[in-house]
């Protein structure tokens, strides 16, 4: 039986489903450009609007429920569900439903997810204006079937749902990837994307079946009751999920599946701003909090994530410290963030690391869109060539300064909260202390990295040709909210609010986000403001020559100039196992299976010529071969 908030979930599903099944199925529409543009605003506009709504009226629900007061919970409003049967089967229960799941989690990242899919769309009437009206049109569908998928992956209430929304997203984003197909580097980043991430895929399609098996259900919360009565063994457990997390791994770009990510540059920048703010990398993170029930009762799975995640945020640090393509230097920093919210959910931490997303999608789609203003403007993504752009366009010098202090992790900017949760929960898990450090070496390096960007793109060099300005209104507008979104979205957690977001996100009164020692935040922001100091010392002023610095790291500094050999690595692999296997069967194939049937065949084209010569064409010689085989058949059967 579906209720008001269940049906505000499914209207935020089929409003960017509906523009997308018009602009696909209306070619006049699609070929039509701007027109098509707009019809894909309007379902992500109508999306946005009712995520907003919906997720402001649970938390005010929330706030004002009795059941919340009274009890210190409100379990009963917390979570709504509503499915239909979609796959029956002998008995009264269905196979699988197909539905949709409502509760804090979902309501605020349907919010995200829509509004960043709204103001990159808006944003891109201005960045792709020149383009063909068809491309253009093309473009509108895929970012329509994007939010589609997405928004249907959040709302999922179940695995095997989720599971199908989650291809679709990897199909959007290898189409937007590869939109200028044309180009050989877009079209392999497609293709790179697509089949890394289906490596972890395999991994989450083995783990859903292997839990399937054990239990019968495919329901998130089927599946933690089943889990919570233990009726399954810890070992199988720890298993499957560790399946299921491989999928993880492989969205959310976490190592040794990340290498696909920045090759993901080669699409558009506002697909850049789209991926790395609130759909395909951030579903891995959304599955692990989704499934958050399951992966604590896995012995040891959650210290495995912090692990990985610690990891991957200190490695791709390093890597964003080399590049001179100031949309790769972002797409790094996109999967050391990552890392940072992986790490948080291994430290027991949901709520810290899901408010680490949050805030963490309204500054990275400000610094893409931002770094896209720049490209837009300039004509080239090499910060090498960028310089003194602050005078010529102040307010995308301005927002890019925001995003790049919030990313850094500076108070009062909603990085800073986000980050301080991420630190505090990993300082307190039990084990992880050398995360810990990993992840305080990764904030010096972050606000290096970022402070190396914003000098040389907007104050150092000495300029690009030209006469570069700010971007159109179309374009400036979604800057600017998203600018204000990095500054307040900390506010959710500021203790400010009468319901605050832990509170919101846990569902009872005596939940609070991780609070660390009193010397944690004075850590956090010296290692930030020594990273900045750092990188304007050496890229503003001149302290250290950036040749200088980068021989005293030696061979370190070249192997992350080479990504560590990671790609060469999997190419290898790629030409000995892959490559070196398909020839051995295709020595199989053509000298034992074509070999067998050629030697039967040719067996066979002997016997018939020896055969040919009897066929004589006269009719006494057929007579004397019946009188034969007669007189033969009389011996035999007179044959004592």
């Amino acid at each position: 039986m579906a209720t008001s908030e269940t049906t505000l979930a499914a209207l935020i599903v089929a409003t960017p489903f509906a523009a997308a099944l018009l602009l696909g199925c209306c070619p006049p529409l699609r070929r039509a450009g701007q027109l098509a543009g707009v019809v894909a605003l309007v379902g992500s506009g109508a999306a946005l609007v009712i995520a907003m709504r919906l997720a402001s009226w649970l938390w005010v629900a929330a706030y004002r429920a009795e059941v919340f007061r009274l009890t210190r919970g409100f379990t009963p409003s917390r979570e709504i569900e509503a499915t239909l049967a979609w796959l029956p089967q002998a008995g009264a229960r269905p196979l699988a439903t197909v539905g949709v799941l409502v509760d804090p989690l979902s309501s605020l990242m349907a919010a995200l997810v829509a509004l960043v899919a709204f103001l990159v769309q808006l944003y891109s009437l201005g960045y792709l204006a020149d383009e063909r009206p068809g491309g253009l049109g093309r473009y509108y569908l895929y970012q329509s079937l994007f939010a589609f998928s997405m928004l249907g992956l959040v709302f999922s209430p179940n695995f095997l749902q989720l599971f199908v929304f989650w291809e679709l997203v990897g199909l959007c984003s290898y189409l937007l990837i590869g939109y200028y197909y044309q180009r050989p580097a877009a079209a392999r980043a497609a293709v790179k994307a697509f089949w890394v991430t289906k490596l972890g895929d395999l991994g989450l399609v083995l783990g859903i079946v292997l839990l399937w098996g054990a239990t019968g259900e495919f329901g998130f919360e089927a599946l933690a009751r089943s889990v919570a009565g233990g009726a399954l063994d810890p070992g199988f457990l720890t298993l499957t999920i560790g399946l299921v997390y491989l999928g993880a791994v492989g969205k959310s770009a976490q190592f040794p599946l990340h290498v696909w990510l920045p090759d993901a540059m080669e699409g558009p920048t506002p697909v850049s701003a789209l991926i790395h703010a609130a759909t395909m990398v951030t579903a891995g993170v959304y599955l692990v909090a989704r499934a958050f029930p399951l992966f604590a009762a896995a012995p040891g799975l959650l210290t495995v994530v912090a692990w990985v995640g610690a990891f991957t945020a200190l490695l791709a640090a390093t890597l964003a410290l080399v590049q001179r393509d100031i949309k790769r230097v972002l797409a790094y920093s996109t999967v050391s963030q990552l890392g940072y919210m992986m790490t948080a959910l291994g430290a027991g931490a949901p709520a810290a690391g899901f408010l680490h997303l949050l805030t963490h999608g309204f500054f990275k789609a400000l610094l893409f869109l931002a770094a896209g203003a720049v490209i837009h403007a300039v004509a080239t993504n090499d910060m090498f060539q960028m310089g003194r752009l602050a005078r010529a366009m102040p307010t995308t010098a301005a927002v890019f300064v925001v995003g790049a202090l919030a990313l850094a992790g500076l108070p009062p900017l909603s990085g800073f909260v986000s980050k301080e949760a991420v630190l505090a929960a990993v300082w307190q898990a039990p084990g992880l202390g050398v995360p810990f450090l990993m992840l305080a070496v990764t904030v010096f390096l972050t606000a290096f990295y970022m402070g190396r960007a914003v000098v040389l793109t907007f104050f150092g060099g000495s300029g690009p040709a030209g006469h570069p300005h700010d971007p159109p209104p179309v374009m400036a507008g979604p800057l600017w909210v998203l600018a204000v979104g990095s500054v307040a979205a900390g506010g959710l957690a500021s203790g400010r609010l009468p319901l605050g977001f832990a509170q919101f996100f846990a569902g009872h009164l005596d939940a609070t986000l991780p609070h660390g020692p009193d010397w944690l935040p004075w850590l956090s922001v010296g290692l930030a403001g020594a990273g900045l100091a750092a990188g304007a010392a050496v890229y503003q002023w001149g302290v250290v020559s950036p040749v200088t610095l980068a021989r005293g790291f030696g061979p370190l500094g070249r192997a992350a100039a080479q990504g560590y050999g990671l790609d060469a690595t999997y190419a290898a692999m790629y030409r000995g196992a892959l490559l070196g296997g398909a020839r051995v069967v295709g020595w199989i194939d053509r000298y034992l299976v074509d070999g067998v049937v050629n030697v039967a065949s040719a067996w066979t084209l002997r016997a018939g010529a020896g055969l040919r010569v009897i066929q004589t064409g006269r009719a006494q010689d057929y007579l004397y071969g019946v009188a034969a085989g007669v007189l033969l058949l009389l011996v035999i059967w007179a044959w004592p």
